[in-house]
């Protein structure tokens, strides 16, 4: 059975679009001409952080974030810029006695900006930050598995994408929902791997209750 529900972040929970616009601006290049070369990259398989490379030769991400802090203008997500279904999928999951995480490659400002917004929801929010991991590397997904109170079994491990949270997932025991939204679940989403590992496959976690509660039926 699943015991337990564990969210990725980014194009799970939380809408990027503004985030990636900031960048573009950041970057001084149209924000059309950034989502396009985005995209094109995760389609080519390549690491996302190309894309800025592509516009700046030697852009350091890390050292980019702090410039824009310095500047005024860091990095930051709130209530609008989660997807609408989030509130209401977390409030159900919870009223059916599932212990809820939320886990994702995050700095430790973001982790903070999550502790804000969702203290209250959830059993355990974790970054790759807070554990020295990122995904995809299986130390984040042992560590998952250290603080989550079930087998890995027993953990379900929702995420947008194939390379950083279906695959690592499964081979830590987990069983998997994959999410299309964004543009590594709108691009990957006919992979074969999209259709051989996740256990669920949704449009929306609204869909997330009633799946769990069905499969639970079943395995009990």
């Amino acid at each position: 059975m699943i015991r337990a529900v564990v969210f990725d972040v980014g194009e799970c929970l939380v809408d990027e679009t503004r985030e990636y616009g900031a960048w573009a601006d950041w970057l001084g290049v149209p924000r059309h001409t950034f989502h396009a070369m985005f995209g094109a990259v995760i389609a080519q398989g390549r690491d996302y952080r190309e894309t800025f490379q592509e516009f700046r030769p030697g852009f350091d991400l890390y050292e980019e974030r702090e410039k824009r802090a310095a500047a005024g203008q860091p990095e930051w997500f709130g209530e609008g810029d989660l997807y609408l279904d989030v509130r209401p999928a977390l409030a159900a999951l919870r009223e059916d006695g599932l212990w809820l995480g939320i886990a994702g490659n995050q700095t430790v400002r973001a982790g903070h900006i999550l502790r804000e917004l969702f203290a209250a929801d959830v059993d355990l929010i974790g970054t790759s930050d807070d554990w020295g991991a990122s995904k995809p590397d299986p130390e984040f997904f042992a560590r998952v598995a250290d603080v989550v109170p079930f087998e890995p079994g027993e953990i379900l491990y929702v995420g947008d994408r194939l390379d950083n949270d279906i695959r690592p997932a499964v081979t830590a025991g987990m069983r998997t929902a994959l999410i299309r939204r964004g543009p590594w679940g709108t691009i990957q989403h006919h992979a074969p791997d999209a259709r051989r590992l996740p256990i669920f496959r949704l449009d929306s976690l609204a869909e997330l209750p009633e799946r769990i509660a069905k499969f639970n039926a079943v395995e009990r």
